[in-house]
This record gives C-alpha cells, structure tokens and sequence, in this order.
C-alpha cells in the first residue's frame, strides 16, 4: 500500500485549524506552525490570529488560505 503525501503531517487537506502567524517566508507568505510542523498562510503577517483550511499537505509543509 502506498503511502500518502503528508501522512506523518499532523494536519490534513480540508481541515480548519486556528493559528497564530508566527514567521514570514521568503516569498512574503505568513507561517504557522503545529506541532512544529510549518504551514505557509498567504496574505498573513507575523501575529495575526487567523482560521486557516489546509488545501495542500507536502511532506515538510502544507499551504493553507484563511477562511472565515
């Protein structure tokens, strides 16, 4: 059986979680964090308390928009 992209990530495609954007990335994109595991947010900045939904799980990252 094949393993899935993101499938040690503890979070998944479709979910929403709350953050707080603790970093900004080279390209500008606001970063979260959880569990240490790094989620880019754009148009985000550093404190920003946001709900995000994770649209793409990578092995070292997913990329998430913010909803409301």
């Amino acid at each position: 059986m094949f393993e899935s992209k993101g499938s040690n990530a503890p979070v998944s495609e479709g979910q929403t979680y709350d953050v707080k954007i603790e970093d900004t990335a080279k390209k500008g994109d606001g970063i979260a964090r959880i569990e240490g595991f790094v989620i880019f947010v754009p148009g985000t900045k550093v404190g920003d308390q946001v709900k995000i939904q994770v649209e793409t799980v990578k092995r070292n990252f997913a990329v998430a928009k913010v909803v409301t």
